[in-house]
């Protein structure tokens, strides 16, 4: 009979501390607060937070964002998601576009203008958001100005200005939607174009997969809307997503205006992507003035839901409270990019534009 120590941990060797912190130094990534794998920044702060607790997208996840109408704020979130990357040093492939696309990126904002555009969306936090909601992002990531000295998790980027190249360390790839060789499908040359990337890349490297609007008729040839070609093609993305589950993240936008969710190919879509959100843009009212939008506007510009998130692992897990059933509003601001909140209605207005509280020198009269 054989005795062993009480305070050995049986099977760990002496390496692992080692190889643990060996990888949550890859940068760009740090480890989920709930199991300890790596997760990515979206480029989106808000958006981080709301993934199933993990406080960033989990490596080895595809994100599918499905928008209605002719809006284009998934693209928008595609180019904040490329941006974060590049950034990072990581390597960015993008399909169905060229290298005009890559200079559409939004550039880094400037340090007054994020550090008062961070300020005052805390401060309306405090007073808009629920408690629950507040302690979640708190305990979940850490504030980007809280960890000085390191690189931080997440940038603060401007729509208005572009993409430095100077501060983009990571390599941009590009597979374009209409090719001369009609003999390989775009999706193939895509998976062979990043499958060789990633294995002639460094073992440590990150690669973040976009794809902007998937089935759409003016960015990809009519061959791939056929349904075995997009189920397929989604298909070898997981399988990339499995085999390298710490190099690879993907996120890839849908048109629901096309294609509905009732029907069958998106249904089987969604069940093949980690996490599913979409986008419904709400209708501006055309007898109203255009207003300035600014870090400080609490009109809504569409509704945000969550049909899935991703998960721990194939059995289940995650967040199961009844937060993210809760009615989710998005804003988007040039400067503070796009804030994800509860939804709230706005007061009700008369036809002339004034509202029916009643007014503060005024009592209400009370009848018993």
């Amino acid at each position: 009979m054989s005795f062993r120590k009480r305070n050995t941990v049986i099977g760990v060797s002496g390496a692992a501390p080692e190889a643990q912190q060996k990888k949550v130094s890859v940068p760009g990534t740090r480890p989920s607060p709930h199991d300890g794998r790596l997760t990515t920044s979206t480029g989106t702060s808000s958006l981080d937070q709301l993934l199933a607790g993990h406080a960033g997208l989990p490596l080895g996840t595809s994100l599918l964002l499905e928008e209605s109408g002719t809006t284009d704020f998934g693209g928008i979130l595609l180019r904040y998601f490329a941006a974060e990357g590049l950034i990072q040093g990581h390597a960015v492939h993008v399909l169905g576009f060229g290298d005009h696309w890559r200079r559409e990126l939004p550039g880094l904002a400037a340090e007054g203008r994020s550090k008062e555009s961070r300020s005052s969306g805390s401060s309306d936090s405090k007073m808009k958001i629920a408690w629950r909601y507040e302690t979640l992002g708190s305990r979940a990531a850490p504030s980007r100005d809280s960890t000085e000295g390191m690189a931080p998790f997440c940038h603060t980027f401007d729509l208005t200005a572009r993409l430095d190249d100077s501060v983009a360390q990571g390599q941009f790839h590009t597979t374009r939607g209409t090719a001369m060789d009609s003999s390989q499908s775009i999706f193939r040359r895509f998976i062979s174009d990043v499958t060789t990337k990633i294995k002639s890349s460094p073992p440590t490297s990150i690669h973040r997969i976009v794809i902007p609007g998937l089935l759409s008729p003016t960015i990809y040839p009519p061959s791939a809307s056929r349904p075995q070609e997009v189920l397929q093609f989604l298909h070898q993305i997981r399988a990339l997503l499995r085999q390298y589950p710490s190099r690879i993240v993907a996120m890839m936008t849908l048109p629901t205006s096309l294609y509905p969710r009732s029907t069958g190919l998106i249904r089987r879509a969604e069940l093949i992507c980690d996490g599913v959100l979409e986008l419904i843009p709400l209708q501006q009212q055309p007898h109203h003035p255009p207003e300035r939008s600014s870090a400080n506007d609490t009109k809504a510009q569409g509704l945000f839901r969550i049909h899935s998130l991703p998960i721990f692992h194939e059995k289940g897990g995650g967040l199961e409270g009844s937060w993210v059933k809760e009615d989710m509003s998005f804003k988007l601001s040039a400067s503070s990019g796009l804030i994800i909140a509860p939804y709230s209605l706005p007061p009700l207005l008369d036809e002339d534009g004034s509202s029916n509280a009643p007014a503060n020198d005024s009592k209400p009269k009370l009848d018993f």
